[in-house]
Formats: structure tokens, C-alpha cells, sequence
């Protein structure tokens, strides 16, 4: 039986050794080899000019992560004190968008936010651009909102929100609610029940979820080319840059690819730490 098993695991080990593996070697061997050929850590020193784009990747990354963690948590938390019903239509509505193409989501965007867009005209007719410019005695016809960072972290946030959200209800609902029972029997206010019971409890889910928005957050390239304009540049840019753009250069598209990965995975391994610290002390 063991034998069999191992049999069917076969095509996984090989799917996972042509997609998974060999791309992370190829990513190894190109980031310590020049273009000549040879061994080389030049492509890692030459990383000390793009410092600005690492520190503007992850502080975007970091800021729509932090808001999908606050919208996601208080929709998660409600969803999972309703009935079955409301919460069968609430994940459909949450799952539908992630049914439309990821690029004309994007596209929406750039319609809504655009200097002639949906909300700058609705700002015209309601009198707000007026307004603002008699309050502060500016001559503004339209609010600047594409091409900015703030733009950026909306699209993150709009993107990625559904992965923040359903891994948190996940772990929520499924929570043994005799526990919070005995918080409440036992004097436990209700702020107390949820830091001290349901937050440490949920805490897989919060985790997860932090995983899956900052990870596609660091690393995206079509949001911050679309909604910023090519003017917010992120990692994902400079590496698509090295890799297809003018300044060819894939020994330094793959350190820099080679030194986010290994960022990331320490930033999950210092959150699972996190995670089980928590666990520990709530069984304390």
C-alpha cells in the first residue's frame, strides 16, 4: 500500500521539480554569474542603487497589508456571527470579483480614478473640487489620484482583500464557541473574551492572510504599472525591467529576485514564531 502511494506522488514531485525547483536554481545560478560567465557577487552590490525601490515595495506592501488586515478582520469577525445563508451570498459576493480577470479589475481602477474619471466628475457636480478650491484658493478642475502611491495601495488593497479576508472567517467560524461561553461565565467582559480567547485563536488565519496579501503585494508589477504610471516603480518593475524592458540585464533581475525570496520567507518564519508564541501563551 505504502508502495502505491508513493507511485501516484510521482507526477506532484515531478510537476513540482520542473516548476518549482529548476526556476529556483536557475535563480541561484544567474544571480552569482556575471554575463561573461564566471562566479560573481557584483549583481548584489549593484542592488545598493534601487535601495529606494526595496524601501518603497515594502512599505506599500506593508500599508495595504496592514488596511486589508483592518477591513478584513471586523468583515470576517460579522460574517461568521451570521446564519448560514447570509454567509453563503456574503463569500459569493467576496469571491465575485475574483472571477473577473485580474487585469481589467485593474483597468476599472484606472477608469474610476483617472483625471476625467467616474469620481472626479462626481466631485465636479456635487461642488466638492469648488469647494476645496475657494476653502484653500486653489484653481484645481480635477483631484490627482492616478499615478500616486495612494493609488497603488488602493489596487493592492481592492486586489488582495479577498485573501485576507477568507482565511480569517475560516479559522473564525470554525471556533469552539463553549469556549467563549466559559470566558463569559467566568466574569470575562467582552473585550476581554476577544483578546484574550477569540483573537489568540484566530491568530492561524490573521497569519495566513498576512502572508497571502504582503507576498503578492511586494512583488506585483501590473498594479504599479497601471495605477502609478510607470512613476511608482516596485520590485516586481525592476525585476520585469531587467528581464524584458531596454536594460536587459538578467543576472541582476535575478538577485534581486533571489534577495526578496529569501526576505519574504524570513518575514514568515518571524510571523509563525509569532503565531505559536501566541498559541503558547494562550494555553498558559
Amino acid at each position: 500500500m505504502k508502495n502505491r502511494l508513493s507511485r501516484l506522488a510521482v507526477p506532484y514531485v515531478i510537476w513540482m521539480a520542473l516548476f518549482v525547483v529548476a526556476p529556483i536554481v536557475m535563480i541561484v545560478v544567474y544571480a552569482f554569474t556575471a554575463a561573461e560567465g564566471g562566479f560573481t557577487l557584483a549583481n548584489f552590490s549593484r542592488m545598493g542603487l534601487y535601495g529606494v525601490v526595496f524601501f518603497r515595495s515594502f512599505k506599500l506592501a506593508l500599508i495595504a497589508t496592514v488596511i486589508c488586515l483592518i477591513i478584513g478582520y471586523p468583515v470576517s469577525y460579522m460574517m461568521s456571527k451570521e446564519g448560514p445563508r447570509f454567509q453563503r451570498v456574503a463569500m459569493v459576493l467576496i469571491m465575485l470579483p475574483m472571477w473577473i480577470n485580474f487585469l481589467l479589475r485593474t483597468y476599472s481602477w484606472m477608469s474610476i480614478l483617472e483625471n476625467n474619471g467616474l469620481l472626479n466628475q462626481l466631485f465636479q457636480k456635487t461642488g466638492l473640487i469648488g469647494l476645496c478650491n475657494s476653502l484653500f484658493g486653489t484653481e484645481l478642475t480635477y483631484f490627482p489620484m492616478m499615478n500616486t502611491q495612494g493609488a497603488v495601495v488602493l489596487g493592492m488593497v481592492y486586489n488582495y482583500l479577498p485573501f485576507m479576508i477568507l482565511p480569517i472567517y475560516s479559522v473564525i467560524v470554525k471556533l469552539d464557541g463553549s469556549l467563549i461561553e466559559a470566558a463569559r461565565d467566568l466574569g470575562a467582559s467582552s473585550l476581554h473574551v476577544f483578546r484574550r480567547v477569540i483573537l489568540p485563536l484566530s491568530l492561524p488565519g490573521v497569519l495566513s492572510g498576512i502572508t497571502m496579501v504582503f507576498v503578492p503585494s511586494v512583488s506585483t508589477f501590473a498594479i504599479s504599472k497601471m495605477l502609478g504610471g510607470g512613476t511608482e516603480m516596485l520590485l516586481g518593475d525592476l525585476i520585469e525591467q531587467q528581464y524584458m524592458g531596454g536594460a536587459y540585464n538578467p543576472q541582476l533581475g535575478a538577485a534581486i529576485s533571489l534577495v526578496m525570496m529569501v526576505i519574504v520567507v524570513v518575514c514568515m518564519v518571524v510571523m509563525n514564531r509569532f503565531g505559536e508564541g501566541e498559541e503558547q501563551a494562550v494555553m498558559l
